[in-house]
């Protein structure tokens, strides 16, 4: 075999009544950084330009009714660009509406993803070419060009796309389908005890907790995350299991822009008028790609170190100020926060813009620089893996879970042990023992680093006198 052909997708298919290979310009390294931005997919050649004609005519003969398609352009900068969409194109005349499509680049070894902003249609489905949000069209004039017009749909930037090299040398589109099969392993890559005994040993442990430092009386835990990770939801759920039934006392959702607009600090009931649980939930405003949009990174800094009250309104132009006479003396180590918790959403991992990995990681900086106790709290795993939407159980014998956890070690540079991938109650009616056992683990994690946290805190404060 040719060695540049090596590590390449192959497809046979009948064109106009003959049986004709096609070849994928995608090596595998390339195949596998699309698919880990979209699951755990295959993907199966539709169209090659280069084969079948830059005519959308071509295009929509091969590719129309396929369900979702991914489109992977080449152009003789040696750019590969392209967009993703998950509803079919039918030549109907309509705006399409699809909150899944985005754009990427690959030039590293993490692509650059462009997801689509909030309110703005993803393409107009037309008998023309490809299109994204109408303001990126792909074989432009039925001739090897891309073209670009001024447009919202997409914050857009040309050069780091494609170079602004127009000219293209191939043009791909794949079926996405999502495989069925997803691997497992023979041996969990953590133990975890699915039992009743377990759950019941952990609400038990959490009960009876208290701070390592007697000064302390509540341990704080901040909740940091993009918009609709669920930073709200885990609070719910938290609540829900000592309540006995499903709650919803945050506001939680999917909407564009985050539901949480003030700074709240959420106790835990142990039951219906039950006394508070030793620990409190604080929640923030989610962090947003855009600038003047979503949490400010000062804010954050002014909650860590306990400036902030309880049903503070963020301003994201203008960052909290403190009162001046609580400013002038240092928090209390009880008003301080104890342990980070950052909330990732586990389908959108790969998807993660640069812009919100920047904001991420500035924050680290300045949790690191306080020595607070940082976690990775990975949500939506029966989302993103096939295998553990069918069972929880199978979540730590799942290799794409085990893909994931050390990619979100690797983009926020936490430790793969501290990455907690867990479950909310989102849509469930009644609580669940697979659930319960995964969201009261993170929790007892999440006290054990502000534990940790506290002793050295406390040390230090000895120190000082």
């Amino acid at each position: 075999m040719n060695s540049r052909l090596k590590g390449k997708l192959h497809n046979r298919q009948v064109i106009d009544g003959t049986m004709e290979s096609l070849t994928s310009n995608l090596t595998e390294e390339k195949r596998k950084q699309l698919c880990a931005l979209l699951g755990k997919v295959k993907l199966t050649l539709l169209y090659k330009a280069s084969v079948h004609g830059y005519q959308a005519s071509a295009f929509h003969q091969r590719c129309d009714r396929q369900g979702p398609t991914l489109l992977v352009a080449y152009n003789h900068s040696g750019y590969i660009f392209g967009g993703y969409t998950s509803v079919d194109y039918a030549q109907s005349g309509q705006q399409i509406t699809d909150e899944d499509t985005f754009l990427f680049s690959i030039q590293g070894k993490i692509p650059v993803c462009i997801k689509i902003n909030s309110g703005y249609n993803a393409r107009y489905d037309d008998a023309g070419g490809p299109n994204f949000g109408q303001q990126l069209y792909f074989c432009y004039g039925n001739q090897p060009v891309v073209y670009h017009q001024v447009g919202n749909a997409f914050s857009l930037n040309t050069a780091t796309m494609y170079g602004n090299d127009t000219q293209m040398s191939e043009c791909e589109v794949y079926k996405v389908e999502q495989s069925s099969q997803v691997s497992t392993e023979e041996k969990p890559w953590r133990n975890v005890l699915w039992t009743a005994e377990r759950r019941a040993e952990l609400v038990e442990m959490i009960r009876n907790y208290k701070p390592l430092v007697t000064s302390v009386s509540l341990v704080r835990i901040l909740m940091i995350g993009p918009v609709g990770a669920g930073k709200s939801s885990f609070f719910n759920s938290i609540n829900s299991i000592f309540m006995g039934r499903i709650t919803s006392k945050a506001m939680s959702g999917s909407a564009g822009t985050s539901l949480t607009t003030q700074f709240r600090t959420y106790t835990v009931n142990d039951g219906r008028g039950g006394k508070p649980l030793p620990f409190v939930l604080c929640d923030t405003m989610g962090l947003e790609e855009q600038s003047g949009a979503g949490l400010d990174i000062e804010d954050i800094s002014s909650i860590l170190q306990g400036h902030v009250p309880d049903r503070y309104k963020f301003n994201p132009t203008a960052p909290f100020q403190p009162d001046k006479q609580k400013a002038s003396r240092p928090a209390s180590l009880q008003e301080k926060i104890h342990c980070v918790v950052y909330v990732i959403d586990a389908t959108k991992i790969s998807l993660m813009s640069s812009k919100i990995e920047e904001k991420l990681s500035s924050i680290r900086r300045k949790v690191n620089s306080l020595g607070i106790a940082q976690i990775v709290l990975m949500t939506k795993v029966d989302e993103a893996c096939p295998l553990v939407e069918e069972n929880l159980q199978s979540l730590y014998a799942s290799s794409y879970i085990k893909s994931k956890v050390q990619e979100v070690s690797s983009r926020l540079g936490v430790p793969v042990s501290c990455v907690l991938p867990v479950k909310n109650y989102s849509q469930e009616l009644e609580l669940d023992l697979n659930c319960d056992v995964l969201l009261l683990t993170a929790l007892q994690q999440m006290l054990n680093f502000a534990d940790d946290y506290l002793d050295d805190a406390d040390q230090m404060e000895d120190n000082v006198f």
